[in-house]
């Protein structure tokens, strides 16, 4: 059964089985970030960050779009009633901290891309670990085209996932990437149907939280340390995370339970 609470219209917070699934609720707005949204999703994040009990994490969103980024006609507002401070404040309010909790959480994260990701939005779904889309979505960075850089850490993800090249391209010229173009590039891990999208991600984001959560953690932090430091830092960083995997219970356990032919049983630490 599960224990599903909301965390208010924009954004659906449901916990069952060890996974926090959150979603965009702003179907009519293609989920487009307004002030409350933003508020409301940051808070969701860092919720299920926080959660002892949350192993796992799916964001998604609803209706035709996974999320088209800022909300415009807020924006507009207040660029021409001169409220520089509210359009601005919000990249260290929100979108810088929303992007280093979703790549710095040990847990895994899971996108399910249901639609269009446009702007932030592309940059939310490429601060998740894995991405699964639907045949219908596309990806569009979109800063350029208003007249912008981009934020919500893509500068960083973006060239990790396609390379620099690739990223400048992506970035300069901005145009809608379908799926199977996404799949291609590397952006996405698979590609299934539109009504196979819910269950496809929800089984993914079940079997992470089964899994080996201290591994994972492990992992991703290995990553983004590898993708910063030389070679010899890297490799003596390797080994100090696997002294502390090699030490767990999980790994004792998962050993054990492959001489006895045996499922093991994960409990992170």
């Amino acid at each position: 059964m599960s224990d599903s609470t909301r965390s208010g219209p924009p954004v659906r917070y449901e916990t069952e089985q060890g996974v926090a699934t959150i979603t965009l609720s702003r179907p009519d707005e293609m989920n487009s970030l307004n002030r409350a949204t933003k508020d409301a999703l940051l808070e969701a994040v860092r919720r299920a960050a926080a959660d002892d009990v949350v192993r796992c994490v799916l964001l998604t969103g609803s209706g035709r779009a996974f999320c088209v980024g800022q909300d415009l006609r807020e924006h507009i507002d207040n660029l021409t009633t001169k409220r520089l401070e509210d359009v601005w404040s919000t990249v260290a309010d929100h979108y810088t901290p929303l992007a280093l909790t979703l790549t710095t959480m040990s847990k895994p994260v899971v996108a399910a891309v249901n639609g269009v990701a446009a702007g932030a939005g592309m940059s939310i779904a490429l601060a998740c670990d894995l991405r699964i889309a639907a045949e219908s979505a596309g990806f569009n960075s979109a800063f350029a085209a208003v007249g912008l850089s981009c934020d919500t850490g893509l500068s960083w993800t973006l060239p990790r996932v396609v390379g620099p090249g690739k990223a400048a391209e992506l970035l300069m010229l901005p145009r809608t990437i379908t799926a199977d173009e996404a799949l291609a590039l590397g952006l996405i891990s698979q590609v299934v149907p539109d009504d196979e999208l819910a269950s496809r991600s929800a089984g993914v984001a079940r079997r992470l939280a089964g899994g080996p959560t201290l591994a994972y953690a492990s992992i991703k932090k290995a990553v983004r340390y590898a993708a910063t430091h030389s070679i010899d830092e890297a490799l003596a960083f390797e080994g100090q995370l696997m002294a502390l995997t090699g030490a767990s219970d999980d790994h004792l356990n998962a050993v054990q339970s492959f001489v006895a032919k045996a499922k093991p049983a994960f409990q992170g630490h």
